[in-house]
């Protein structure tokens, strides 16, 4: 018989929650087959919920207090766990931050940033404080901290997504930080590369016209659901499930990636470019 995971509530208000739900299953008497019954949702993605890994939808939510006769109680205090699993996070880029931890793949393109996901703490905190400016010392970092554990997917053995990033190569040569902290940034990159954790590749900036030279990309696929389409602003993003929609946006990524050098290439220009910080060598790279 396989032993059962205990839930730490004080671990997070998640698993606070999560507690409360498989106790008040239990006392039930119900599986979670049975509570799930009726809803939209399957019996894993409730086990998700029970260990705080997954938010509780307000639809499941509302049919759990239902089921469960609890009186409004997880319905209540759902939104106190969505704010609790975006700490650091803006509310429109919940739905990625929950999906990216069960994506199967994950493709970007990142024209004028380094994405959350590859980012130092160095470059994290120049992209928050400018965007950010009047933000306190404390929030800064609460945000850098958020953006740091999202990088835990990479040493998931057991669910890494497979992970393909098409950065601008204005990226590489158009410092935010010292050249020391920017040959960090690189290093990160080419550290994940060979580690086979990421496929990367450049376009540069005289290249080929390519349906992407206007705004960002995030693909994600998933074993179990329909595919995601994200895309965002300064201060806004923009989420899109419907499935043609979204094949619509995975025949541009194609696209671009073909307009792109290499991997190889990348990355021996991502090496190149780091060491140039390393060595203070960095030149202009527009001619």
């Amino acid at each position: 018989m396989v032993r059962r995971k205990d839930i730490d509530g004080s671990v997070s208000v998640p698993d606070f929650y999560g507690k409360e739900l498989r106790w008040q299953r239990e006392a039930a008497g119900l599986s979670l087959e049975r509570l799930v019954e009726g809803s939209f949702y399957g019996k894993s993605h409730l086990s998700d919920i029970e260990h705080g890994k997954r938010r509780m939808p307000m639809d499941l939510a509302r049919h759990v207090d239902r089921v469960l006769g609890t009186d409004g109680y997880f319905e209540r205090h759902c939104e106190d766990v969505r704010r609790a699993r975006r700490a650091g996070h803006a509310e429109y880029f919940e739905k990625v931050l929950e999906a990216e931890k069960h994506a199967r793949t994950i493709e970007e393109w990142c024209p004028t940033l380094f994405p959350g996901l590859l980012q130092t703490p160095a470059y994290a905190g120049a992209v928050v404080r400018a965007t950010h400016p009047l933000s306190l010392d404390g929030e800064v970092k609460e945000k850098v901290s958020a953006r740091m554990a999202r990088a835990v997917l990479f040493e998931q053995d057991h669910h890494t997504p497979s992970y393909w990033v098409i950065l601008h190569e204005s990226l590489l040569f158009d410092a935010i930080l010292s050249p020391p902290e920017m040959a960090e940034q690189l290093d990160r990159v080419v550290e994940l590369a060979e580690g086979r954790r990421i496929v990367t590749q450049i376009v540069l900036r005289k290249c080929n016209p390519h349906p992407f030279m206007l705004g960002s990309a995030k693909i994600m696929t998933f074993l179990d659901a329909p595919p995601l389409f994200y895309t965002e602003s300064l201060h806004s993003g923009d989420t899109i499930d419907d499935p043609a929609l979204v094949e619509e946006y995975r025949r541009s990524y194609d696209l671009l990636r073909a307009v792109a050098l290499s991997p190889d290439a990348s990355l021996a220009m991502i090496k190149a470019a780091a060491e140039d910080y390393r060595n203070g060598k960095q030149t202009d790279r527009l001619e």
